[in-house]
């Protein structure tokens, strides 16, 4: 699927991006939904601090939006929207992810022994090292950009010990086979969601030769390549009232949602 390329693979990676954010919010004892989520980041303007909660889906969606190796830089980016303090342990981080990628090892092991190097260094850092896994991951399928697959499925029963009653952690002799199971788990819950934005781009895709409004065709693109689009903030040349219709004008053909929920400052998606 990812290398037949459909034209929806950027808003799939960024609902997978802030189902991960999501995740990860719960892992440092943060409450926050997808929701809020989005909206921390979509409603903050630009240089403005989208908070705890909205860092993290900046850091989900970074790492599923670039290619190329990890670098020092990359990592210190990525641990200063975490909020971890920088030392010793991640400056090791992008060897340690060159090494797994380098390892002949089959991929989902490679994974597993790099979330548990990570781990020995650098105990706070589950969840950078869980987003580098995926990075591993798509180096080592050859895609062209990660998937989250890993942290949307962190408190899923793959992590499970027997019994249900704790977590197998990175290092403990069942943590390869739980990452295996997980990857799974993970590919599974990505299929699915590609099987509903796939129906909603195709019913968009449909509607396109209906929408007269000049300066559509961008904010069509948009719609496909991102998890969500603001109405007030769509991009290309349309002004706000114009936006704001055209997304009525797309409602109205059930080729997007409102996502927020709210009567003002309308958030729009597959």
């Amino acid at each position: 699927m990812i290398r037949a390329d459909p034209p929806w693979l950027g808003c799939w990676r960024d609902r997978l991006a802030l189902k991960s954010a999501a995740v990860a919010a719960r892992m440092i004892g943060r409450s926050e939904e997808e929701t809020a989520i989005r909206d921390s980041v979509l409603l903050t303007g630009v240089g403005e601090d989208p908070g705890p909660a909205g860092k993290l889906f900046l850091v989900t969606r970074m790492l599923t939006r670039r290619s190329g190796t990890v670098t020092t830089s990359l990592v210190q980016e990525l641990a200063a929207l975490l909020g971890i303090h920088w030392g010793d342990g991640l400056a090791a981080i992008p060897d340690l992810v060159d090494s797994a990628i380098q390892s002949g090892r089959a991929a989902p092991f490679a994974v597993a022994d790099l979330i548990t190097a990570i781990s020995a260094v650098r105990p706070d850092a589950e969840v950078l090292a869980l987003g580098l896994a995926d990075v591993v991951l798509a180096h080592k399928l050859n895609w062209p950009r990660p998937v989250p697959l890993l942290l949307p499925g962190r408190f899923g029963p793959a992590s499970r010990t027997i019994g249900g009653r704790g977590r197998v952690r990175p290092g403990e002799p069942a943590y390869s086979k739980a990452i295996c199971l997980a990857l799974v788990d993970g590919v599974n819950a990505a299929l699915r969601s590609a099987a509903d934005i796939d129906r909603r781009a195709a019913r968009l895709l449909a509607v396109r030769s209906k929408v007269r409004t000049k300066g559509a065709e961008p904010v069509i693109r948009k719609l496909l390549a991102e998890d969500a689009v603001p109405a007030s903030a769509p991009g290309g040349d349309l002004s706000r009232w114009a936006a704001n219709r055209l997304f009525e004008r797309l409602e109205s053909f059930e080729a997007v949602r409102e996502l927020s929920g709210r009567s003002s400052f309308r958030i729009f998606g597959l």
